[in-house]
């Protein structure tokens, strides 16, 4: 988040555990409430699509870490809302299967996405995923969003440890689809310490940054015991 809002509680009321609300779910909302010095477009962007991503942020009781974005690609801001303010909630792997708009197909993120879904026996048979970033806000607003260079980002679920050879094969997979398209297609694997950068655990680098709630940390083994708060 480029700019964000003063937290609406005491920090030390701050959490980093809630279940429901994980990051990269977009959330409906009926209601956004107002913070003393957001940016002016914020609010004609929620009238234009009434959805915030969760963000990686601690929140207290009764409150969700989220991020609004605008139509420029600077313009993001993180609040949080009240939990009486959502609607409903829609996880990245519930969109794995949709489709844009007809007139929006040709686009290279959607094309990449299109690829992805016909492929019954790939490198992501197997496990839980879905798109995010401008992919995601498209598919569940139906408001366009994807331009002609948007990267296709991609949330893959990994409760359980993937080795680097999977992780190759994936990162294979995607480069692959990705340059016959034209764009990037950027995958995050979900761990219990947070969200990495799949082409970092696939390099098998020493220490890969995870990002969660508490802030980036350099972690050796996302899925060690250590991590499981995340």
């Amino acid at each position: 988040m480029q700019i964000c809002a003063a937290r609406p509680f005491a920090a030390d009321h701050a959490s980093s555990r809630e279940a429901r609300w994980r990051p990269h779910d977009l959330l409906r909302l009926n209601h956004l409430r107002q913070f003393d010095g957001e940016p002016a477009w914020i609010h004609e962007s929620f009238e234009r699509a009434p959805y915030a991503v969760v963000r990686r942020a601690p929140a207290a009781d009764g409150f969700v870490a989220i991020g609004l974005r605008g139509v420029e690609r600077s313009q993001r801001y993180g609040t949080w809302a009240h939990l009486d303010d959502i609607e409903s909630l829609v996880p990245p792997e519930a969109l794995a299967r949709h489709s844009p708009l007809a007139e929006r197909n040709a686009l290279p993120a959607f094309a990449a996405l299109a690829a992805l879904q016909r492929d019954a026996v790939g490198a992501l048979t197997g496990f839980v995923w879905g798109p995010t970033g401008s992919t995601g806000f498209e598919l569940t607003t139906q408001v366009p969003t994807v331009t002609l260079s948007s990267d296709l980002d991609l949330l893959i679920r990994a409760p359980e440890k993937i080795s680097h050879d999977t992780a190759m094969q994936l990162l294979n997979h995607l480069q692959a689809i990705a340059h016959r398209v034209g764009i990037r297609v950027d995958a995050q694997l979900e761990t219990p310490a947070g969200g990495i950068a799949l082409v970092e655990w696939a390099t098998s680098k020493a220490r890969v940054m995870a990002r969660h709630a508490r802030g980036p940390q350099l972690v050796i083994d996302p899925w060690a015991p250590a991590h499981g708060d995340a």
